[in-house]
């Protein structure tokens, strides 16, 4: 972990993608927190879908400048995953400045997020919409001043009593959740590499409701 921090400290200007090409470059964003007591929680299954990734693509995460970063090369394509280590509430500030960094277009940049509006295991992805009330999503609208940017919805479920979607959000997975999640890992990992290689519209027909 020294070793990673010194690199973040002395290659902060260098750039992470070896690719030129902005238009070949896409950026993955998965929203969640930092800390071991969030690991297994609803709100971090962001992280959790890039880790997923990782592992089925065999790359690895180092830590850098406002967040962990690991990148897979597909088909002339370089793509860089960001795991954000603002928190939820500011994730359009670790997400701003690797876009900038990088130089990556905003139509080549997917944000991984929550959804309680959604049955568990659900997905949905979207060129554009409201932020319903998602905190991260709320920042990332701010920062971008625009809602027009592709987002992967997550279903989370909505199995909570009234006023207690916080401790929903932020609690962890059933025993059932965590055994269905290995499929819906796989599916991610699918989606992810459709919307890089295919595009957002040909992946959202493929997956949507899937």
């Amino acid at each position: 972990m020294f070793l990673q921090f010194l690199k973040s400290i002395f290659n902060k200007n260098e750039s992470v993608l070896e690719e030129t090409d902005s238009m070949k470059k896409y950026l993955i964003i998965g929203l969640g927190n930092i800390g071991s007591e969030y690991t297994e929680t609803r709100h971090n299954i962001g992280f959790k879908i890039l880790d997923a990734l990782a592992s089925d693509l065999n790359f690895s995460f180092e830590t850098v400048k406002l967040g962990d970063t690991g990148v897979f090369k597909i088909k002339g394509r370089s793509v860089l995953c960001l795991k954000p280590s603002t928190y939820m509430n500011l994730s359009g500030k670790a997400l701003k400045y690797w876009m900038d960094k990088e130089n990556i277009p905003l139509e080549n940049v997917l944000v991984i997020t929550d959804d309680i509006n959604l049955e568990f295991g659900s997905l949905r992805l979207k060129t554009k919409g409201s932020n319903g009330g998602h905190n991260g999503l709320k920042d990332i609208q701010n920062v971008l001043q625009t809602t027009n940017y592709n987002r992967l919805r997550f279903g989370v479920g909505a199995d909570f009593g009234k006023g207690r979607q916080v401790e929903y959000v932020l609690g962890e997975w059933s025993e059932t959740e965590r055994d269905a999640l290995r499929e819906r890992f796989e599916k991610t990992t699918e989606l992810v590499q459709s919307f890089v290689l295919a595009g957002v519209a040909r992946t959202m027909n493929q997956f949507n409701g899937s």
